[in-house]
């Protein structure tokens, strides 16, 4: 089983100081209209998007902010693993079926943090994402919420997260460096930016640094993609 190793285990580490800064820099990405729904999606598989996603948003959480962090990748969900918890009913019961929304977000040990995990795996997941009722859903949530982080699929692999990426007011997109060429990451960035996505920055995952903690490194307000 993969081992997402989360910020709650050494907040003082310089894997936690990185997400503060990065939550400091979408904070101040857009001082006109304050970012509140952010989208985190990579450009393929096993770049690391969803343990970024779990710990920016307990970096956001640790500021008193109410955060809900929701698992948008239908295929291959990862943050009831990630928070280790059960994944009996999520995102799709709530968008498919009758069920009341408080019976789907769950308390995962972190204060100020909420989990809405994937719920069962749909046989179509971009009909799904795209539905009015996921939009209904998530103004819903932004009533209840400061900070709502979705966990998207990759960008290249399906359309889900080109489809997210309309409903959301910022983007983060994950690059996994030494894993995925400079190619795939412009395909990636050229596909969000082709639905008028806006691209917060990007995440470049596995960055060797002075130390073992030091593998996350933020490059912030990216117009290129370094590889």
């Amino acid at each position: 089983m993969k081992n997402h190793q989360l910020i709650t285990s050494d907040l003082s580490s310089r894997v936690a100081e990185s997400y503060r800064v990065l939550r400091t820099n979408i904070q101040f990405s857009s001082l006109d209209k304050p970012v509140k729904t952010i989208l985190i999606t990579s450009t393929a598989p096993a770049e690391g998007k969803s343990t970024t996603a779990a710990n920016l948003a307990i970096a956001f959480a640790q500021t008193g902010s109410k955060v809900l962090i929701i698992d948008g990748d239908l295929r291959r969900p990862s943050q009831h693993k990630v928070f280790k918890t059960s994944n009996p009913l999520g995102l799709t019961n709530l968008l498919m079926q009758n069920v009341a929304t408080q019976i789907a977000v769950r308390d995962v040990g972190v204060p100020n943090l909420k989990v809405v995990s994937s719920g069962p795996i749909p046989p179509n997941p971009s009909e799904i994402i795209g539905s009015g009722r996921m939009r209904d859903l998530l103004d819903s949530f932004k009533k209840d919420f400061d900070i709502i982080i979705i966990d998207g699929p990759p960008t290249l692999a399906v359309t889900d997260s080109a489809i997210l990426s309309s409903m959301v007011d910022g983007v983060i997109l994950v690059v996994a460096v030494g894993e995925v060429s400079k190619e795939m990451a412009n395909k990636a960035k050229a596909q969000l930016a082709s639905v008028k996505a806006n691209i917060l920055g990007v995440v470049l995952n596995g960055v060797e640094g002075d130390s073992q903690d030091d593998y996350y490194y933020y490059y912030y307000g990216s117009r290129r993609t370094k590889s």
